[in-house]
């Protein structure tokens, strides 16, 4: 469209303040919470990250829908991100994996678009204000009732307090045995036997699934509700909790009995993200609300052990109270941005998860050791 015509969409904080651009997608409206995302590649994993449920993602590279879309890129069966903000109206693609354009994909998946914003100035006030509530509407007529947008704005209770992990998880349980995609082949599939793994679904990425089958893992994947009785009456050899949206206290109200009657069993337990933030509140740790979160695929992590460096991709809006951390678990991997806690591991025992994510799509592949050293600690109970 245009840079000279008319606006047909706006974008409503619940400060009053008012963003007019250009839509494209879905026609409609939506209230959510507004992040930032920094990566200048993967949007369509991003929009199809299940931890991005009850969120509006704005992009701060311009160039997004220049590679189009292609279903072997989505994190999910659908687009879990409310909406999507840009600064410049998606071209038309080049990319030979292509097989949609991004506008047509959004307006497929039901998801509102809109370009044309000024997102250095938005990014800058989620930065200093805090990841603000908004409204969304598209309107091909350019028509919106500004008062009632604000309003609902206001209105939005909040990801506080809301247990997400309920709306994303897989409705039954069921096997993986895609591997990681690789040139020429694409995705292969793991065969034979493996190291025998329980995911637990918060919302779990593709990806992370074809890591633990590319380190030898023979995957079951459970819903988020399942009870310790469902997870180990699978035999696993080892349990991971995967990311996902929400509140992790609101979560944690039937994961973390579940995750401390695991512990008992002394198998070896990996998480990421969400899973991390679960894991640490069966330990006995807190979690706090962020101001606007950790959301791209170039965030500096450190390893406290080794000094390690490793740039990873983040998305989380809550966060570990590294100070609440009980006696016997080590904080392992710190944000080099704000200090965060990022990793934490029980003593003397193979049970360890971290904020960020090693499967990238998107983002660097530094941490994926973390998936070996999960395949390595199974082996190791195995052959004791």
């Amino acid at each position: 469209m245009p840079k000279s015509a008319a606006p047909t969409a706006c974008l409503a904080l619940a400060d009053g303040t008012i963003f007019y651009g250009h839509g494209f997608g879905a026609v409609g409206e939506t209230v959510a919470e507004l992040v930032f995302n920094t990566a200048m590649t993967g949007y369509q994993e991003i929009m199809t990250d299940p931890s991005y449920a009850g969120q509006i993602v704005t992009f701060t590279f311009p160039h997004i829908g220049n590679t189009g879309v292609t279903p072997e890129d989505d994190e999910t069966t659908e687009p879990v991100a409310a909406g999507m903000v840009v600064k410049w109206d998606p071209t038309e693609p080049s990319n030979w994996r292509a097989t949609s354009d991004l506008q047509a994909w959004m307006l497929q998946k039901g998801r509102i678009g809109i370009g044309g914003l000024d997102t250095r100035r938005l990014t800058r006030a989620i930065r200093q204000q805090g990841a603000p509530h908004v409204a969304l509407s598209h309107n091909p007529e350019g028509r919106f009732d500004i008062e009632a947008l604000v309003a609902r704005a206001r209105g939005w209770s909040g990801l506080v307090g809301l247990d997400l992990a309920k709306d994303v998880t897989c409705a039954q349980s069921y096997r993986w045995d895609e591997q990681r995609w690789a040139w020429p082949e694409g995705y292969t599939r793991r065969e034979g036997p493996g190291l025998r793994v329980v995911a637990v679904d918060y919302g779990a990425k593709r990806n992370i699934l074809r890591c633990l089958a590319s380190a030898g893992c023979e995957v079951t994947v459970l819903p988020a509700t399942a009870t310790a009785e469902e997870v180990l009456a699978h035999n696993p050899e080892g349990v991971f909790l995967s990311n996902g949206p929400g509140d992790p206290a609101a979560t944690g109200t039937y994961a973390v009995p579940m995750i401390q009657e695991v512990l008992k069993r002394d198998l070896p337990v990996f998480g990421i993200c969400l899973g991390h933030q679960m894991l640490a509140l069966a330990l006995g740790a807190q979690t706090v609300k962020m101001s606007h979160g950790h959301h791209g695929a170039n965030h500096p992590v450190k390893e406290v052990g080794t000094g390690k460096v490793e740039i990873t991709s983040m998305n989380h809006g809550f966060t570990v109270d590294a100070q609440t951390l009980p006696a016997g678990v080590e904080e392992t991997h710190v944000s080099l941005f704000d200090g965060t806690n990022c990793g934490i591991a029980v003593k003397g025992k193979p049970v360890f998860s971290v904020q960020h994510h090693p499967e990238a799509s998107p983002g660097p592949q530094d941490s994926f050791y973390l998936f070996e050293r999960f395949a390595e600690a199974m082996r190791a109970r195995r052959s004791a």
